[in-house]
């Protein structure tokens, strides 16, 4: 990263959205990581996993069904402690090896460290999850910084860039790469137009990556979950909705939860999904979208 990049970090990053909008109000109602009814069936045993932006939201929930299904975990934040040693502390009880690591996924020297320890901790990869992801509501165009844009794209897409070239050396033979887009990247967003457009980078980068022909003599398998309304930290902090506003539109007449998420990125991740590649799982509830 250069001198430059990092003073466009510290003066003008964009909140995060661990807070509600408040800053001083924990995220209510609070956000369901953990499905207490859900079965694991040993799907992912001692397969070595990592997945960035763990410490909230669907990252969280991955993980924490990861850790169910018998995986080992390589996971990161960004700065978050406290939610992070609450889903580190839950990954641990379900049986879990984490190792846990701190920094901006948008730096190539922090992805290249991530795999560095992966690779010391456990010798191998066997699947990726692009999950790290920012997003600020600006309803015009006129109020997107170049800071902004610079930061959205570095975090959202640059990074998966980032860490799958890193990955690349170590990945096992039918590793799986699984990157999250999102339902802004089929229908778009007025409020959200450089957060939208890096997921329609992704989806367009799970498309391409899924057909390279490294990948493909390496038997490795990309896709890509889009989720709908899903009731995060992130949403109160950046948009303001609440609870019954952020999902009440949608089909279904609710938003959802993390760990309704989780099971698709299990699935992809697992034997189920051995002759899926190149696609996209929709997680919105009930939305339907072209493409």
């Amino acid at each position: 990263m250069t001198d430059k990049e990092k003073d466009i970090i510290e003066t003008e990053e964009p909140k995060k959205g661990y807070l509600s909008p408040d800053e001083n109000e924990v995220l209510s109602p609070e956000e369901q990581i953990d499905n207490p009814d859900y079965s694991p069936a040993d799907k992912l045993r001692d397969m070595v996993a990592i997945i960035t932006g763990a410490d909230s939201g669907i990252g969280a929930a991955t993980a924490v069904a990861f850790a169910k299904e018998g995986a080992k975990l390589v996971l990161t934040d960004l700065d978050n402690e406290e939610d992070a040693e609450k889903v580190r502390t839950l990954c641990e009880k379900y049986g879990a090896e984490v190792v846990w690591l701190t920094g901006d996924v948008g730096d190539e020297d922090f992805a290249q460290t991530v795999i560095d320890k992966a690779v010391q901790a456990f010798g191998q990869i066997d699947i990726l999850v692009n999950n790290a992801a920012q997003q600020l509501q600006q309803e015009s165009i006129m109020d997107i910084t170049a800071a902004q844009l610079d930061r959205t794209f570095r975090t959202n897409i640059f990074a998966m860039f980032y860490f799958v070239k890193a990955a690349m050396p170590h990945f096992t033979k039918g590793a799986r790469i699984i990157n999250s887009t999102s339902v802004t990247a089929y229908r778009g967003s007025p409020n959200l137009l450089d957060y939208a457009s890096t997921k329609g980078a992704i989806l367009a980068f799970t498309r391409s990556l899924a057909q390279n022909q490294e990948i493909l003599d390496k038997k490795i398998r990309v896709n890509a979950v889009a989720p709908g309304p899903i009731w995060t930290p992130l949403i109160p902090a950046t948009t303001g909705r609440d609870k019954e506003e952020h999902g009440g539109d949608q089909p279904l007449g609710r938003a959802g939860e993390s760990y309704e998420c989780a099971p698709a990125y299990v699935y992809l991740a697992s034997d189920d999904s051995s002759y899926v590649t190149g696609q996209t799982i929709h997680v919105n509830g009930g939305e339907i979208v072209n493409g």
